[in-house]
């Protein structure tokens, strides 16, 4: 196979996929294009093998159970300490004893709730975790990966913060998101932005109309979050021409959109409802067309329309170019891209394939720096490991400032070189870390022969063949321009 063959195998690793693996190279090199599409078109790409992980409508029931044993120990713990002092007050002989008792009563709850604590872990840490050791199987287990990046893409388009709500974190983009990647985007934006994990991340439980059954009788009123985003972020994109007046009347038309609340009803509490006490009456105008449904149709129509706009489509268009080719994407491929995107009622599957097939999508040099999330993957990859400890890898990704399902705001992860070139330093540091690690079992040379191919320049073959050490060549490798960039 010639060396031009290899090397578009390479840049479809790299650009589209989750990064080169011993012998995926090989693989795909015989038409890395029509690879691509294979994926695409592989029935439940996108899914995963989470059986054991609970859904987001349990949740709420599964932390409810957890503070209740929890509390039932912090009890048991309390009830404990106070007899043991009481003993040992006795014991002693002391008469001061019950003032001391007394005035004891609060480092002994303190006590009680810490051993609680320590006893029963935080049931959101473990259950972050294991959505996380499924995510990152994923990612390392994919013969290319890019069904897995368009997943990637799209949760960080549509985020939600672990910050606020780290238990259902991993269980909306595996119910939301996972599911439509390849579908239609209007089914994707009603999954995304009717999820509890949703409503929750953007305070919409608490807004009500002013004119609801609800706000009449309350202090509280209407919260614009859930409106902005979705125009702003997730549709039509900023300076597209709508209006606060619009983000208002939006606003107005989402309100009723809230959660079961949990303790109402064990079964179905968490779940996504319409309650409408909440919701403000009569009909609202949005972008110059009124709306007058007054039930849950009335919010749906309003994203049926926005996901048809073709202020949408180009949004949705440049960040895709923008996230997979470069910073600034050429503005055919955008064109064309949106154009698709109109022309097919937003398949998402037919946007992600007219890229893959557009000659501009292949223009090398590799160019994009790749986020800390590719990097690490693409590292771990490098060296033919297909599991990883969920811990380590999410504290690696926090330290590199790209933690797991933690944007820093509704906007998402930043995807351009300026927002992440800063951290150079530190993925010096968690190279030359993970290297320590596999020095033992990796040889440099065998990723360069099987891994990086005829992308490794003669300046850094040269540099591996004169490192002091297998860990310190490995570092070179993971650190070369060869391999940040996609």
């Amino acid at each position: 196979m010639s060396s031009s063959a290899k090397a578009e195998a390479l840049l479809a690793l790299h650009r589209f996929g989750m990064g080169p693996r011993p012998g995926s190279v090989a693989a795909i090199e015989a038409d890395p294009r029509g690879a691509l599409i294979a994926e695409l078109e592989r029935p439940s790409a996108a899914e995963l093998a989470a059986a054991s992980l609970p859904s987001s409508a349990n949740l709420p029931s599964s932390a409810k159970a957890f503070r209740a044993v929890t509390d039932a120990y912090a009890k048991r713990q309390a009830k404990a300490i106070v007899a043991k002092k009481e003993q040992d007050a006795k014991r002693k002989q002391m008469a001061e004893a019950p003032a001391m008792m007394e005035g004891a009563a609060p480092e002994t709850g303190e006590m009680a709730q810490k051993m609680a604590a320590e006893a029963i872990p935080d049931p959101g840490r473990p259950i972050y975790l294991e959505e996380a050791r499924v995510r990152i199987a994923a990612a390392l287990g994919n013969e290319i990966g890019f069904v897995e990046r368009l997943v990637w893409f799209w949760s960080n388009h549509f985020c939600v913060s672990a910050d606020k709500i780290r238990s259902m974190s991993g269980a909306y983009e595996r119910e939301a998101i996972r599911p439509r990647v390849l579908g239609r985007f209007t089914d994707l934006l009603q999954a995304a932005e009717g999820h509890p994990a949703r409503l929750f991340y953007l305070d919409q439980t608490v807004s009500m109309g002013a004119n609801s059954i609800a706000g009449i009788n309350r202090t509280r009123g209407l919260n614009e979050n859930l409106a902005r985003e979705i125009l702003e972020l997730h549709t039509l994109g900023v300076r597209s021409g709508y209006t606060q007046e619009d983000v208002i009347a939006f606003a107005n038309i989402l309100t009723g959109w809230t959660l079961v609340p949990p303790g109402d009803n064990p079964e179905h509490g968490g779940e996504f409802t319409f309650n409408p006490r909440l919701h403000e009456p009569g009909a609202q105008e949005v972008l110059g067309k009124s709306y007058d449904d007054e039930t849950v149709e009335q919010g749906r129509a309003v994203l049926r329309d926005l996901a048809a706009n073709p202020a949408t489509a180009v949004h949705v268009a440049t960040k895709l170019a923008r996230h997979f080719i470069a910073d600034a994407p050429p503005s055919a491929l955008v064109e064309r891209m949106a154009k698709v995107f109109i022309d097919t009622e937003g398949d998402l599957k037919q946007v992600a394939r007219t890229m893959v097939l557009s000659d501009e999508a292949w223009t090398p040099p590799a160019t994009k720096l790749k986020r800390p999330s590719e990097w690490v993957v693409g590292m771990v990859r490098a060296t033919g490991l297909t599991q990883a400890d969920p811990a380590r890898f999410t504290d690696g990704q926090a330290l590199l400032g790209e933690p797991l399902w933690r944007p820093p705001s509704p906007k998402g992860f930043p995807d351009d070189e300026g927002s992440w070139i800063d951290g150079m330093g530190r993925r010096l540091d968690v190279a030359n870390n993970f290297a320590e690690r596999v020095t033992g079992r990796v040889d440099p040379q065998d990723v360069i022969e099987t891994v990086f191919g005829s992308s490794v320049s003669l300046e850094l073959k040269q540099a591996v063949s004169r490192a002091e050490s297998r860990q310190q060549a490995l570092v070179l490798l993971f650190m070369s321009a060869e391999f940040q960039r996609r």
